[in-house]
């Protein structure tokens, strides 16, 4: 994939105190994340909310289960090779799985995009739920192909980076790319 500019990577992820893996410096979902960039040799863009989620995994989760309940559209801010999102054709979109959906800075970010010509290969962390019905929740908005997903414990993907890489290394094999 190397000079080639039409794959890229985009997640959100949160360091902090994380369900079932305790404090972290990088989130599950970065780490996993990580992989994919490196195994595809692609650029990565970070979605933030803009406002921070709360250290302490009880406050987050609180404030979570808030934002799905009113469906909020939290602001968002991209760090990263932000031109790539535009260029390439190929996205490889990363989150966690939170109270069994996608957080909703990702509603927010993926409702602000043209989709068309694009497609999605998504991926998560999570602690027991996999996708859940999030790749059908992104074709709805995006109206694009989603492809195939790949969802990996979030304790394997912070704690296990073998059983981690070894699981994105034959999702790409898998994706024909």
């Amino acid at each position: 994939m190397k000079g080639r500019n039409m794959v890229v990577v985009v997640f959100f992820s949160r360091a902090g105190e994380n369900y079932e893996v305790g404090e972290v410096t990088v989130g599950n979902t970065a780490k996993l994340a990580q992989e994919v960039a490196r195994r595809t040799d692609s650029p990565m863009i970070e979605i933030t909310r803009t406002e921070p989620y709360p250290e302490r995994y009880a406050a987050t989760s609180e404030m979570v289960q808030e934002e799905q309940r009113v469906n909020a559209r939290p602001p968002f801010t991209l760090s990263g090779d932000t031109d790539a999102l535009d260029s390439s054709d190929t996205v490889f979109l990363g989150y966690p799985i939170w109270c069994g959906d996608m957080p909703m800075p990702m509603y927010a970010f993926l409702e602000s995009r043209d989709w068309s010509g694009k497609t999605i290969y998504p991926f998560c962390t999570h602690g027991g739920s996999g996708l859940g019905r999030t790749p059908e929740r992104i074709t709805a908005i995006t109206k694009t192909t989603v492809k195939p997903g790949l969802a990996v414990m979030g304790t394997d993907a912070q704690n296990n980076a073998s059983k981690a890489a070894e699981a994105v290394s034959g999702w790409i094999a898998k994706s024909g790319l």
